[in-house]
């Protein structure tokens, strides 16, 4: 569904000839589409991952961002050298369907996932699905192990709350505690991940690298292909190299210092010394340059990648496509407000908008903060033993006993024991 949206949107936006109406039609059908996938993407992904690599495969879902903005930042830069006229952006807008198409082709062999199938009660399926994807048997103790934590996870969030429907799934994120701090933690790392400034310099980094002194549009879309380069290959030594092994706490931790003190030396030399159109770029200005490039690999090191690991593990098996649909909404409303927000900042905020990246840099130190109070690590633990971090599972346990102390049925032998005590009694007082 979501690339047959993609793609109407593309058409629309590619045959739009100057009508700016027409183009936004396009970009908020494309808009749906998109935002659609990166709901399902990473829940699908994780729901059938192994939990000792499923931070690398759910990681996988920012290493094809990182190579679709890439491919986008060539495409332009080649079609802005080569091409003239219209088909300078008609072009491009074009190239957005082919990813939706194959997305919707590749579909057609891939199966509901055993979660999925789980919560619908479809057991048979859940167990032949999981038995397909781990290459194992659907008697292997080790399938038979991951069934048996879906049935418990699902038997205790049905203890909690019962009910399936919207407003049921509602109450049951935002009553309970365990459930509720997930859905916070949600909003906020998908709220902070966007004001790291990532997007700021995917969407105007032509604009930024004239800012910190490179001039002309072939240089600016040079030096943003360059850029893309870098995000897509460290993002790719994240997951081979780090993903399972550094943990998730971890790689939030030292890539916001990391990203704060890049972004910091930017807007110094911004700050200090402004380029001047025509100059030379002095050492400091490559230096500028250089941690611009830093700052995008140390992104996809930590906040790039892991905050989509991360929400897609931590919910309940009721809650995750709930919870992942909040942390994309979230995430794509603060991209919004960071791509209206910036042409400005850049305007105003100083001269050559070098206050935009001093408050970016400030906001890359606070999520350390977040991350460091806030986010538990995850590493290595299954998605059904997300309810024992979070605290869901002894809530279940606690309901289940408060009903077992006030159940006023006897026991089996209650009629026996008050026949015996009786008897005793007629027995003493004869005597």
């Amino acid at each position: 569904m979501a690339g047959v949206i993609v793609t109407v949107g593309s058409v629309f936006q590619a045959a739009a000839d100057g009508h700016i109406a027409l183009m936004y039609v396009g970009r908020l059908i494309a808009g749906f589409g998109v935002g659609e996938a990166s709901m399902v993407t990473p829940l699908y992904i994780s729901e059938n991952a192994p939990r000792a690599i499923r931070g690398g495969l759910t990681g996988i879902y920012q290493l094809f961002i990182a190579t679709g903005t890439m491919l986008a930042f060539w495409t332009n830069y080649g079609c802005n050298k080569h091409l003239s006229g219209q088909t300078t952006y008609i072009v491009p807008l074009t190239m957005q369907a082919l990813p939706a198409i194959l997305l919707f082709a590749s579909m057609f062999y891939c199966k509901e996932s055993p979660r999925w199938l789980a919560r619908k009660d479809r057991w048979d399926e859940a167990s032949a699905v999981l038995s397909r994807v781990r290459a194992l048997p659907s008697t292997h103790p080790y399938v038979q192990m991951e069934l048996r934590e879906m049935q418990e996870q699902l038997d205790h969030e049905r203890a909690l709350i019962g009910g399936a429907s919207f407003k049921d799934l509602m109450r049951e994120m935002w009553t309970i505690p365990g459930n509720r701090k997930r859905a916070i933690i949600t909003i906020w790392l998908m709220i902070t991940q966007q004001m790291t400034g990532t997007n700021a310099i995917n969407y105007y980094s032509p604009q930024i690298f004239i800012n910190v002194g490179l001039s002309g549009t072939d240089a600016g879309l040079f030096a943003t292909g360059i850029y893309g380069v870098v995000k897509m290959t460290m993002c790719a030594c994240f997951l081979v190299f780090a993903a399972d092994s550094l943990g998730r706490r971890r790689s939030l931790l030292w890539t916001s210092i990391a990203m704060g003190c890049s972004m910091l030396y930017v807007g110094l030399y911004v700050r200090i010394k402004p380029p001047v159109k025509g100059a030379d770029i002095p050492p400091a200005g490559y230096m500028a340059l250089v941690c611009i490039y830093l700052f995008a690999g140390f992104f996809q090191w930590g906040w790039g990648p892991v905050p989509w690991i991360y929400i897609s593990e931590i919910p309940t098996a009721r809650l995750r496509s709930v919870n992942v649909a909040l942390g994309a909404s979230t995430q794509w409303l603060f991209n919004l407000v960071v791509a209206r927000a910036v042409p400005n900042m850049l305007a105003t905020m100083g001269k050559a908008g070098y206050g935009t990246f001093i408050f970016f840099a400030t906001a890359c130190f606070l999520s350390f903060i977040f991350a460091w109070f806030f986010i538990p690590e995850t590493k290595g633990l299954s998605l059904e033993k997300m309810d024992d971090l979070f605290g869901v599972t002894e809530l279940a346990k606690k309901m289940d006993d408060d009903e077992g102390a006030h159940d006023i049925t006897p026991p089996k032998d209650f009629e026996k024991t008050q026949h015996v005590e009786v008897s005793q009694v007629n027995n003493t007082a004869k005597h």
